[in-house]
């Protein structure tokens, strides 16, 4: 009886939600394996696609054979496989992209069509260095008379027992005479290498031992070694005032579990925290055992730390979001800093959030998992209050140092962004040899130019935001598409020559400052400032050794970051999150004011804020001024309660955009006219909110509308969806996406 042709099934990185089966040629049978790539034709072109098991298959015809195995080695392990499915079905996303997005960015394949004057051409993929390397014999011949360069390239090798080649030719210039020579007498051996690109490469690091812990710290370090002695899933609720000592305790928890020989994964909410992290890791911990991963990376050094971590060279992984894909294996503890942060959460394609997915994770694994933070989600004291969480304090500072102390500054009827009081408690501070911080949530130099004469303000033509003025690149840029024009400019309006500056940022800020106080040195970090690879290290790095006195940011200043020179904190327009059009908006607010608040007095000196605001008397700014966390928990969690959002409901949300206005409309008010259909017919307890137009109308010359689900029983939502998924009818110039657990509604 003849052999069953090998059929196997693949998922190919494109948002499709099916997959597909394709024929293995018979030379190419022994190769097959799952987690490796295979490069197939599709369509009218070829791409790459993974491999996701073998199928018995009776009936092989129509189907199409496979081109070529790409990979020598699996891509995943069948627990990674395990985890990237629940991540398909739990965010209701193509298995294919799920993949894409786990794996480093470039290394799929693809073709375009050729034609006749131009050939086909295939994209995509890595180039992997080698280096050679030359190593003494091991059992030499007698030696032969050697010149004087020879012998010197060999005493180098005998002694040092190997030698990269580029090594060779900086020491003694163009010398492949000799190494050929010397190889001829086999007086030494050569050899190829594959080498890997060192994020660290630049950075000079002193090792440091572990710190001798409170009474609080080392009960909370207690538990989490006991857990991770367990090796079963056990999740903590770290809540810990800022300054406590939270970073200690994640390295000495790490510590014993590499100790008992597992592994280590580390989430940051942002690269620029990344930077102070990882050197606080290198000063503890072997480097060649720390990789990182973010996207401050090139793809080539990114993919070369993924391959580092995929071989088990590296037992501690430190990265943004997208490190909750590390292929490490053995994982005994997850670490998510700040995770009460907002940019956890991907919003375009596959809008996962790396802080639930760390203990989803963690569950599989049979990991402990610590949520760190000074200001915890409310969703996370909830489910501490609830057990689900366990729950760790450290309540007070590491050297047992006070709160600042921090006095409100009215500014009703004051023109300039900087007050009198902050203008001279800055020039004390600098005087008397401290550090300050000014944080201010809007960069650029003002929020927006406005006509003189008709009062229109320069808005982008592509979304529903108004230009921001950039002094220093004397342009108006829009920050969510980079549409610009040249600043001050004329009024598109009128022609009206006169536009006047409104509203202040950091660049503002900035100048203002390097004005009021001539003879300070002033940093400025921002998403301006830190574009470039290595800027967010260099600026911190100035700020810790006391080169800078004044460092003026954005939301990337406010956390993680540990200057015990800092003795003053400015905040200018404290209130300015409490607009925002969203049900976490107070949280935000009272989330950023008490981080920021806390980067003041961390060393000996004793630490004071300036809080300027129009209107303090917000219950999200008093608690954040009285560092009264538990206050703002009790109140928050009334208001969510009689509103009925998370943590007592479960939240979706789906998405329309277009170019045509009326298109988008007429999509988003056919698809809740199903919704509330498929709502009655399967009676569920759910509400259908909208559709409405998104806080952000316009983005990128795309009108967007949406739709809230909301209900008290996550079965009834995602029977809605699955329901939504099977009824729904698309439009070809109408986009669409459903966003599970949506932390950002604009």
């Amino acid at each position: 009886m003849p052999s069953l042709a090998q059929v196997i099934e693949v998922a190919v990185p494109l948002p499709l939600e099916k997959t597909y089966h394709y024929l293995v040629p018979a030379g190419l049978v022994h190769r097959i394996a799952t987690g490796r790539r295979v490069f197939v034709p599709f369509g009218g072109r070829r791409l790459s696609a993974y491999i996701l098991g073998t199928v018995e298959c009776d009936e092989t015809g129509g189907l199409k054979e496979i081109i070529d195995v790409i990979d020598d080695e699996p891509l995943w392990t069948e627990n990674e496989l395990d985890f990237f499915r629940w991540i398909a079905s739990y965010y209701l996303h193509p298995l294919g992209e799920v993949l894409k997005t786990a794996l480093p960015s470039g290394i799929n394949l693809s073709s375009r069509k050729g034609s006749a004057r131009e050939p086909e051409t295939i994209t995509g993929g890595h180039t992997i260095r080698f280096e050679t390397l030359y190593r003494p014999a091991p059992s030499p011949p007698v030696q032969d008379t050697l010149g004087p360069k020879a012998a010197e390239v060999l005493e180098l090798i005998r002694r040092e027992q190997e030698v990269p080649a580029a090594e060779l030719r900086s020491r003694f210039g163009q010398c492949s005479t000799q190494l050929k020579r010397l190889a001829e007498l086999g007086l030494i051996q050569q050899e190829q290498r594959e080498i890997y690109r060192d994020p660290f490469r630049e950075q000079v690091t002193r090792r440091d031992s572990p710190r001798e812990l409170n009474l609080h710290q080392q009960a909370a370090l207690d538990i989490l070694n006991q857990a991770a002695d367990r090796q079963a899933f056990a999740p903590y609720l770290l809540h810990g005032v800022t300054g406590s000592g939270k970073t200690e305790v994640y390295l000495q928890a790490i510590a014993h579990v590499l100790e008992k020989g597992r592994t280590a994964l580390v989430l940051v909410p942002e690269i620029s925290l990344t930077p102070q992290l990882v050197q606080r890791f290198r000063a503890r911990f072997d480097s060649g055992d720390i990789a990182i991963l973010h996207s401050g990376l090139s793809d080539g050094e990114r993919f070369d730390e993924w391959r580092r971590i995929r071989r088990g060279l590296a037992r501690i992984v430190i990265g943004a979001r997208s490190a909750v894909f590390a292929p490490l294996e053995r994982i005994g503890i997850i670490v998510v800093d700040e995770e009460h942060e907002a940019s956890f959460k991907q919003g375009e394609g596959l809008r996962y959030n790396a802080r639930d997915l760390a203990l989803v994770r963690g569950r599989m694994e049979g990991a402990t998992v610590v949520l760190g933070s000074a200001t915890p989600l409310i969703t996370s004291l909830h489910a501490a209050d609830q057990g689900r969480l366990g729950l760790i304090r450290l309540p007070e500072r590491v050297r047992g140092n006070p709160m600042p102390m921090v006095d409100t500054v009215a500014m009703q009827g004051v023109n300039a962004a900087i007050s009198p009081q902050l203008h001279q408690a800055l020039q004390e501070t600098v005087a008397g040899g401290g550090q300050a911080i000014v944080f201010l949530n809007r960069r650029g130099f003002a929020t927006f130019l406005v006509c003189g004469e008709c009062n229109q303000p320069l808005a982008c033509p592509n979304c529903s935001v108004t230009l921001t003025y950039h002094k220093s690149r004397g342009r108006s840029v829009c920050h969510y598409c980079d549409y610009a024009v040249p600043a001050p400019g004329t009024c598109p309006a009128c022609g009206c020559l006169e536009l006047k500056e409104l509203g202040a940022g950091t660049e503002r800020i900035e100048h203002s400052l390097q004005d009021l106080l001539p003879g300070a040195r002033v940093l400025r970090m921002d998403s301006d400032t830190t574009s470039g690879k290595g800027s967010h290290g260099r600026l911190l790095s100035r700020m810790a050794d006391g080169s800078a006195d004044i460092l003026i940011g954005t939301q990337m200043i406010t956390k993680g970051h540990d200057f015990p020179g800092v003795t003053l904190v400015g905040v200018i327009n404290a209130e300015a999150s409490l607009n925002i059009p969203d049900f976490r908006s107070a949280e935000r607010t009272f989330q950023v004011l008490s981080q920021v608040i806390g980067r003041a007095g961390r060393g000996d000196a004793p630490g004071r804020v300036l809080l300027q605001a129009l209107n303090p008397g917000h219950y999200a700014i008093q608690c954040a001024i009285a560092h009264d966390g538990e206050s703002f928990y009790r109140q928050e969690l009334e208001f969510r309660r009689e509103a009925g959002y998370p943590p007592f409901a479960f939240l979706a949300r789906i998405g329309f955009s277009g170019t045509a206005e009326r298109a988008v409309e007429e999509r988003a008010e056919a698809g809740a006219h199903v919704l509330q259909q498929l709502r009655r017919e399967l009676k569920l307890r759910l509400e259908v909110l909208g559709p409405a137009p998104a806080p952000l109308y316009r983005l990128r010359g795309r009108y967007r509308r949406q739709i809230l689900l909301k209900s008290p029983i996550r079965g009834d939502l995602r029977r809605l969806l699955a329901a939504w998924f099977t009824r729904r009818t698309s439009v070809a110039t109408v986009r669409e996406f459903v966003d599970i657990d949506p932390v950002d509604m604009t």
